[in-house]
C-alpha cells in the first residue's frame, strides 16, 4: 500500500467526523479554512519534518501549529491537538480533501478539469459548464488546463467519469484498434 493511499485511509475517519460537526453546525467554511491551513503548514518541508519528528511531544507539536495558524476557536484547537496526540497529523492534506469532497457532494456542486489544446472562451467555457451540470445534475466548478499535447478537442475529469474527446485520444484508440 502507498504512503498517499495509507494516509487516505487515516484521514477517512477524521473528515467524515469534522465534516459531520460542520454540517450540523453550518459551519463549513470555517472548517474549509482550517483544514487548508493546516494542511498548507505540513506540506511545507518544514511543517512536515516537524510533524514527523520523533522527539517533539505532542503537545508542543500541537501549540506549535495552533499558534502559526492563527486565529481558532476552541473546537479548531481542539481537533489539531486531536490529531497531534493521535500521531494523525501526516493525514492532514488527506483529511482536508477528503472534507472538501463530501462538502462538494453536499452542497451539489462537482469539480470538473476540462483539458483542452487551446484554450476555453467564456462562452464556450459556460456552455460546457451548462450542459455538464444538466447531465450530471450537479453546479459545476470548471478548471480549465490548457495541454497542447491534445492537438485538437478536450478531456474531461469530473470525479470517476472521464470523457475524452481530444484528436490525441482519438488517434489512440485508432491505433489500439487497427493493432487488433
Amino acid at each position: 500500500m502507498s504512503q498517499s493511499s495509507n494516509f487516505s485511509t487515516i484521514a477517512r475517519p477524521y473528515a467524515q467526523a469534522v465534516f459531520e460537526v460542520a454540517r450540523e453546525q453550518g459551519s463549513f467554511d470555517r472548517w474549509s479554512d482550517l483544514l487548508a491551513a493546516l494542511a498548507a503548514l505540513v506540506r511545507t518541508t518544514d511543517g512536515a519534518e516537524l510533524v514527523k519528528h520523533p522527539a517533539i511531544a505532542p503537545a508542543d507539536l500541537a501549540e506549535t501549529l495552533i499558534e502559526a495558524i492563527g486565529k481558532l476557536d476552541d473546537e479548531g484547537a481542539n481537533f489539531i491537538r486531536l490529531l497531534a496526540e493521535r500521531r494523525r497529523l501526516v493525514a492532514a492534506a488527506q483529511i482536508a480533501e477528503q472534507f472538501e469532497a463530501l462538502r462538494a457532494e453536499a452542497e451539489g456542486r462537482m469539480a470538473v478539469e476540462v483539458r483542452a489544446a487551446h484554450a476555453l472562451d467564456d462562452k464556450s467555457a459556460d456552455a460546457l459548464a451548462q450542459a455538464l451540470a444538466k447531465r450530471l445534475d450537479r453546479k459545476i466548478e470548471l478548471k480549465v488546463v490548457e495541454d497542447e499535447g491534445l492537438i485538437g478537442g478536450v478531456v474531461l475529469r469530473a470525479g470517476d467519469l472521464v470523457i475524452d474527446g481530444s484528436v490525441k485520444g482519438q488517434l489512440d484508440r485508432l491505433a489500439t484498434a487497427m493493432s487488433h
